[in-house]
């Protein structure tokens, strides 16, 4: 029987299973140099349990991720949720899963909320949240994304909801909470000086799409981001979007941190809807990221962007980071996986595509062009490799 699932459940069990949460809790609280790149949870701690589940989030932060990161969709009554994508599962032709992160494909009771739409010009057949209320949504439970690379990830299928951004904003405010109460029991009111808050970096997911839905993203996000007292630039938040004009809409409304994200390949889904003819590899030239600096604080960038494969290994870099450095942009690129898989080949450790590869080379590689930030799935390792980057002196 499928059992409800709380934070403290989840902590409960992610603890009893020993899941390399405990070398990285002794330094996490250290306070940092506001000039140390930061570490960002991808989905959480998604290479360890499944992605943007709060026992995800949870881990990310014990693992000593500065930064927790939620991809936002909405529901059909307008509720702000963290998936991947809004198709929640992805129907092959032939009608098998190519790809889930809840077990709706398996509910009968929603056979029927089965479609096929058209997502940024791509036909998806599958179950899509925007047609679930929130209270439906809840009784459907998350599973591993990649069950065949992360199968150990698959023993906590069926464990945990889907989370609100709200849920995710609570869970970040309690652990700052106990972060402050832990200085103060240590060091009194001096020590809070060393404060240093665990952030979010919400993604709009297809915020074209549902605009066009009726369902806006932006302003049911600022107003939670409101209400849990994230206002101005120093916020520990950083909104990003593959998107341009949703981000120049909340650059007049917000002056929250903002990320434009950039891809190796293909164009913004705004800009294929109005016929502009640029692409991603037009705004990560130099003058494509001096009229990002205009309205975004930073750019997300796919990692080819700043170093090319070559034959799988890496190549030369680009001179993609000092160009934003250049016009005052930040740089955070995405996506830093330690399975061999993902990894350029100069770092895998077998031929094994599951088995852990040389994770802190690769992030090394990156840091030593002044990467300010990177996106992770094992925050744990993404740390180490940061602070030994740090303390190696740069």
């Amino acid at each position: 029987m499928k059992r409800r699932t709380t934070l403290i459940a989840a902590a409960a069990m992610i603890a009893a299973l020993s899941i390399a949460s405990t070398p990285a809790m002794a330094h996490r609280d250290r306070p940092a140099d506001k000039a140390e790149p930061i570490v960002i949870g991808h989905r959480g701690a998604s290479g360890y349990v499944p992605e943007h589940t709060l026992a995800s989030y949870w881990l990310a932060i014990e693992q000593g991720a500065d930064y927790v990161e939620p991809d936002l969709v909405a529901t059909r009554d307008g509720v702000l949720v963290a998936r991947h994508e809004n198709a929640i599962a992805i129907l092959n032709a032939d009608g098998s899963v190519r790809e889930a992160t809840t077990d709706v494909a398996e509910r009968p009771e929603f056979a029927a909320r089965k479609a096929t739409k058209t997502i940024d010009g791509v036909a998806i057949t599958g179950w899509f949240t925007e047609d679930f209320t929130l209270a439906e949504l809840k009784t459907l439970r998350a599973k591993e994304r990649l069950p065949a690379l992360r199968t150990a990830n698959t023993r906590f299928d069926y464990q945990f909801q889907v989370p609100t951004f709200e849920e995710v904003l609570q869970l970040v405010e309690q652990a700052n909470e106990r972060r402050k109460q832990q200085l103060l029991r240590e060091g009194g009111l001096k020590a809070l000086k060393n404060y240093k808050p665990i952030g979010v970096y919400p993604e709009t997911k297809h915020p074209s799409y549902f605009d066009g839905i009726g369902l806006s993203l932006e302003e049911p996000l600022l107003k939670l981001l409101a209400r849990y007292g994230y206002r101005g630039k120093q916020a520990p938040v950083f909104i990003q979007s593959f998107e341009v004009g949703n981000l120049k809409a909340l650059a007049r409304r917000t002056s929250l941190p903002l990320i434009q994200l950039l891809n190796n390949s293909g164009q913004p889904w705004d800009f294929a809807v109005s016929g502009d003819k640029r692409t991603y590899a037009d705004l990560a030239t130099a003058s494509g990221l001096a009229e990002i600096a205009g309205y975004a604080d930073g750019v997300g960038v796919n990692t080819a962007l700043a170093i090319p494969l070559v034959n799988g290994r890496l190549g030369t870099p680009t001179t993609l980071i000092a160009d934003a450095h250049a016009v005052g942009l930040q740089v955070h690129a995405w996506t830093f996986r330690a399975e061999n898989q993902f990894l350029p080949n100069e770092f895998d450790s077998s031929a094994n595509p599951a088995d852990l590869g040389d994770l802190a080379g690769q992030i090394k590689a990156f840091l030593d062009l002044g990467l300010d930030g990177f996106f992770t799935d094992q925050p744990f390792l993404g740390r180490k490799a940061r602070d030994a980057f740090v303390a190696a002196g740069r």
